[in-house]
């Protein structure tokens, strides 16, 4: 008899939370896809809020405030996703370039640890950056990203290269030139 009563107190839940997934869905949904761009990303973290719940209701968290809690565990898995898709081939400098200039980088990359808003706008100005990189002229992008990008100094460019020190410099200077016109909206947006 014990068996029956567990069975049905199991169905009452389960019918408990597919009515408050039903209800919390659509907002939920809007929420994260507000946020995060690819849908099938957005889709996951649905996915893995409701298995949050699904899990709680299993282990009988108390949860005082559903709707809040279901919000704040998207946030949390839209700020999850965003730390994981930080770009490993640009990385941001905040030293001074060897010419006594900021880096342009640091000068327009949000900060990755700001939130989740920072870090898609943060991955947004990286997709930007690149295509305005491949617009470059060859040598100037190539001094670029191997300064600003791999960290390699004029000294080791010029004697990899065979280009003197002031060639190197000037093409770079050329790159962050052209880069700070074309993305100029970037430095007002952000």
């Amino acid at each position: 008899m014990s068996e029956g009563i567990g069975l049905v107190a199991s169905r009452m839940a389960d019918k408990h939370l597919s009515e408050t997934v039903e209800h919390h869905e659509p907002r939920l949904r809007r929420f994260i896809e507000a946020r995060v761009p690819d849908v099938l990303d957005a889709e996951d973290i649905l996915q893995d809020v409701f298995y949050e719940l699904a899990r709680a209701n299993r282990l009988l968290v108390p949860i005082e405030h559903l709707s809040g809690w279901l919000f704040q565990v998207a946030r949390n898995r839209i700020t999850d996703l965003f730390r994981k898709q930080v770009p490993e081939h640009i990385r941001e400098l905040d030293a001074e370039e060897e010419d006594g200039e900021g880096s342009l980088l640091a000068e327009i990359l949000p900060a990755a640890d700001d939130g989740p808003e920072a870090a898609y706008a943060r991955k947004l100005v990286l997709a930007e950056l690149e295509q305005a990189l491949n617009e470059l002229p060859a040598e100037q992008r190539a001094v670029f990203v191997a300064h600003e990008v791999e960290g390699h100094s004029f000294s080791q460019l010029a004697a990899e290269s065979g280009s003197s020190l002031n060639t190197l410099l000037s093409r770079k200077r050329y790159a962050v030139l052209y880069l700070r016109r074309r993305l100029a909206h970037l430095y007002q947006d952000f």
